[in-house]
């Protein structure tokens, strides 16, 4: 138990996470997880070990195992409420020096579970008559065995090879290769861990910035207060508009297309006031796409250019009540009428250690001043 009405589960094990037994969660000192929208999720546990611990052998054996598949899970239960914070596999340990002589302490960092699709390089399997969407499910049907369950969001642009045409075939790792084929649509690819332990989702769809907004972060309100601080910064100098350049598939006469960063449904603007295109600057990659493709591909970056409004800050997770989770909508009231309102939280760090439970976290919006009239507490 780390706080009133707060406690930490941890698991590890080879494939298989297992509830670690009293001597290593007792040796446990600190643990760190970051998420971030782009990026793999991190995390990094800290033992303080006594020098003659079998710990100090337990971990250096499993991580040098020939496939580095030793599993971690670290789920924080607050008020009743479990969530899962981290499921990823070590990639790195070191040990140091720690507050005395006969004591080490013993760092383990790793990744989430898309570091395990980045081990085997699997070019030239075949995918006859498959549209994207397929070969995204066939590539991660092969990690259902370790808990990956894919979310497939279709594209509007299914395509389906004819095999006496091309036969699409793998390129490189599964990783880079579920990106890719993402990234030709306008997508994203990430996994998720969650909502059990044990189970991770793997999402391959659009970008949705749309979610039901998480309690409020409150400034300078008082009782009602319940971060520790939270500072803006405006940049409407990062605001570019893109355009693609397509060939007319007869005359192969280049035709630009500019994008409205305001465009996308799936991302709806949260500032009233987001101000105009400092840049005009061309999307690269897209010659040989169709129309609708190229729209896709150059909507899903004109969203990341508008990203004008970054905030960044600190709370208490049990002054909050709860976590705050990225890759979601997230109310902020008392920072001032040009910023209150609305925000898509990109990216969140947690940080626990024996008594303390705190995270900070970078938000992102498009423009200044709120486009609803009150945000949920």
């Amino acid at each position: 138990m780390l706080l009133k009405g707060m406690h930490l589960s941890l698991m590890i094990g080879p494939v298989v996470a297992t509830p670690v037994p009293y001597e290593v969660i007792n040796a446990l000192i600190q643990v760190e997880v970051t998420t971030n929208t782009e990026g793999p999720s991190a995390f990094q546990l800290s033992f303080n070990l006594s020098n003659r611990s079998r710990l100090h052998t337990l971990f250096l054996l499993s991580a040098g195992t020939p496939i580095p598949m030793v599993r971690v899970i670290v789920v924080a239960i607050i008020q009743g409420t479990a969530e899962v914070l981290i499921d990823g596999v070590v990639t790195h340990h070191e040990v140091a020096p720690g507050t005395d002589a006969s004591h080490s302490m013993l760092k383990i960092t790793g990744e989430d579970l898309t570091r395990v699709m980045d081990y085997i390089d699997f070019s030239g399997i075949p995918y006859p008559a498959m549209p994207r969407e397929a070969r995204v499910a066939a590539i991660l049907a092969k990690y259902m065995t370790i808990g990956v369950v894919p979310m497939i969001i279709p594209s509007v642009l299914i395509d389906v090879p004819l095999p006496v045409d091309k036969i699409p075939s793998h390129r490189g790792k599964d990783l880079a290769y579920l990106r890719q084929l993402a990234a030709e649509v306008g997508h994203i690819f990430y996994v998720e861990p969650g909502p059990s332990a044990g189970t991770t989702v793997a999402y391959w769809g659009p970008e949705l910035r749309m979610s039901t907004p998480q309690p409020a972060l409150s400034l300078d309100m008082d009782a009602h207060t319940n971060v520790e601080s939270l500072t803006f910064r405006y940049q409407p100098e990062k605001r570019v508009m893109p355009y693609v350049v397509i060939q007319h598939e007869l005359t192969k006469v280049p035709v630009p297309i500019p994008i409205p960063s305001d465009l996308s449904p799936l991302s709806p603007p949260l500032g009233a006031v987001s101000g105009f295109p400092q840049h005009i600057e061309p999307l690269l990659g897209c010659a040989k796409m169709t129309v609708p493709q190229a729209i896709m591909v150059g909507m899903a970056a004109a969203v990341r250019s508008a990203e004008i409004v970054t905030g960044t800050g600190t709370l208490d997770v049990l002054r909050y009540g709860r976590t705050l989770k990225a890759r979601k909508l997230v109310g902020v009231r008392g920072a001032g009428e040009a910023f209150d309102g609305l925000h898509y939280v990109k990216s969140v760090s947690h940080h626990i250690r024996r008594g303390e439970y705190k995270q900070s976290f970078t938000l992102v919006r498009n423009g200044l001043l709120s486009t609803v009239s009150q945000v949920p507490v």
